[in-house]
């Protein structure tokens, strides 16, 4: 009971320190920004305004592409689609206007016609404004050219007529309705020198959401991210009870929130490296799975440099390098060698190599080496000839003899008493006799 009323006694301490050192540590920048926003000592304000050139970086936003824009930690984009719409619009503009917070929006050029004055209320505050289309469709992915030119086209002259003031310059900004990007449409903003804008985390605020949930995914996602462009709408109820707890949290964690504007002939676009433009560069201790590509070199010339000579090498002759024994033994040997002729490789037509090449052709072969030994045998000697069985018979025996009429076929084994005598059933069934070979002889 003690410890427990000691933590209760010092638990409004701990939180006291913790807040006022959490105050200091993002009392940096927001504290410098909101001194620039007469009447608000505590607003979070704009850090800073990025200028980019829509040519050099046609397509931003992580959702969709590989670049987004080059913010530094902890830097977020405010944006908003579909306005302006004055019930909603209105009031989100006066949340930005007592922040001292400049954003970027995206108008429908039906909003603009029907609501110029919301137009030219953007334009006086600052802000940045860009086009979404003149009607919101949600096909941009399946358009034909011819019905997606006037769509883009519209936005981008009604909104321009809402703004009355010369000196004011519609932004090159363009966010497809829904994100539904195509190439075609792409390529078609980009010829006339348009940014596509997609975001890099949205809030889900067009859903049938509670403003709480719209509060929580814009946080989660711009934790989970670090930086980015959130997109917004300024059309939704729920966007204006979200907003003030967005814009609560961004000062509670120490997030700046920067403008972007297109660049001009008087306004050079900001200095940037090419990797800033990716949201998680790469660094020297961040291990990536792919290898660069081998550079492919262009020579100027085709002719090919003559091989170092020893005298290149400041090598003398007299002291060269003398090769192992077995090398240089091999090397002359296989210098003395003569090449084979061409006939120790030929196998002349119908000899029993070529005949063995075959299961067929090896049958016949075993009846003519069956045939040619049967007259050497009957012309030896009577002594030297014994009861057992022959060599033709024991290779009769072997291999087996083909049948007659596949011999007959082949044109290789001729029909003759030989042969018959050679069989090998009949030098199976008895042994050959002297005297039988004797009256065959005469």
């Amino acid at each position: 009971m003690i410890g427990s009323s000691v933590v209760l006694r010092t638990r409004p301490w701990i939180v006291l320190c913790l807040s006022g050192f959490l105050g200091l540590l993002s009392v940096g920048t927001p504290a410098a920004v909101a001194a620039d926003c007469p009447g608000h000592p505590d607003a979070l304000g704009t850090s800073r305004t990025l200028v980019v050139d829509p040519r050099e970086h046609p397509r931003i936003g992580t959702m969709q592409y590989r670049e987004t824009l080059p913010l530094k930690d902890h830097e977020v984009v405010l944006t908003f689609d579909d306005g302006p719409l004055p019930k909603y619009s209105n009031q989100i503009l006066k949340m930005l206007d007592d922040e001292c917070i400049k954003a970027t929006f995206f108008i429908i050029g039906q909003q603009a016609k029907a609501n110029p004055e919301g137009v030219r209320k953007l334009i006086a505050a600052g802000h940045t404004v860009g086009t979404h289309s003149m009607n919101h469709p949600l096909t941009f992915d399946r358009m034909p050219v011819e019905k997606y030119e006037p769509e883009i086209n519209g936005g981008i002259e009604w909104t321009s007529a809402a703004m009355t003031d010369p000196s004011k310059q519609l932004a090159p900004f363009f966010r497809i309705p829904g994100l539904m990007r195509a190439e075609g449409v792409e390529n078609y903003l980009i010829s006339r020198g348009i940014q596509v804008w997609s975001a890099d985390f949205p809030a889900d605020d067009w859903r049938h959401v509670s403003s709480d949930r719209v509060y929580q995914l814009a946080m989660q996602r711009l934790e989970a991210k670090g930086k980015g462009i959130l997109l917004l709408h300024d059309i939704q109820p729920r966007t204006v009870a979200a907003l003030p707890k967005i814009i609560r949290d961004l000062k509670a964690r120490g997030y700046r929130i920067v403008h972007v504007v297109p660049a001009t002939a008087d306004r050079p676009a900001t200095p940037t490296t090419a990797v800033e433009w990716l949201l998680h560069p790469p660094t020297e201790t961040t291990p990536i799975a792919r290898w660069p590509s081998v550079p492919t070199f262009v020579f100027t010339q085709t002719r090919t440099m003559p091989a170092p000579s020893p005298a290149d090498l400041n090598a003398q002759t007299e002291h060269q390098v003398l090769l192992p024994h077995r090398t240089k033994g091999q090397l002359n040997l296989a210098s003395t060698l003569p090449t084979p002729g061409r006939d120790l490789y030929t196998i002349p037509e119908g000899s029993i190599e070529v005949l063995l090449s075959t299961t067929l052709s090896r049958r016949a072969a075993t009846r003519l080496a069956m045939a040619s030994e049967a007259p050497r045998a009957a012309k030896g000697k009577s002594g030297s000839i014994k009861t057992g069985k022959s060599p033709a018979a024991r290779t009769a025996h072997a291999a087996p003899v083909a049948p007659k009429h596949a011999a007959d076929a082949n044109g290789t084994a001729p029909r003759n008493a030989a042969s018959k005598s050679a069989s090998p059933k009949t030098a199976a069934a008895r042994p050959t006799r002297v005297a039988s070979l004797k009256k065959r002889a005469q």
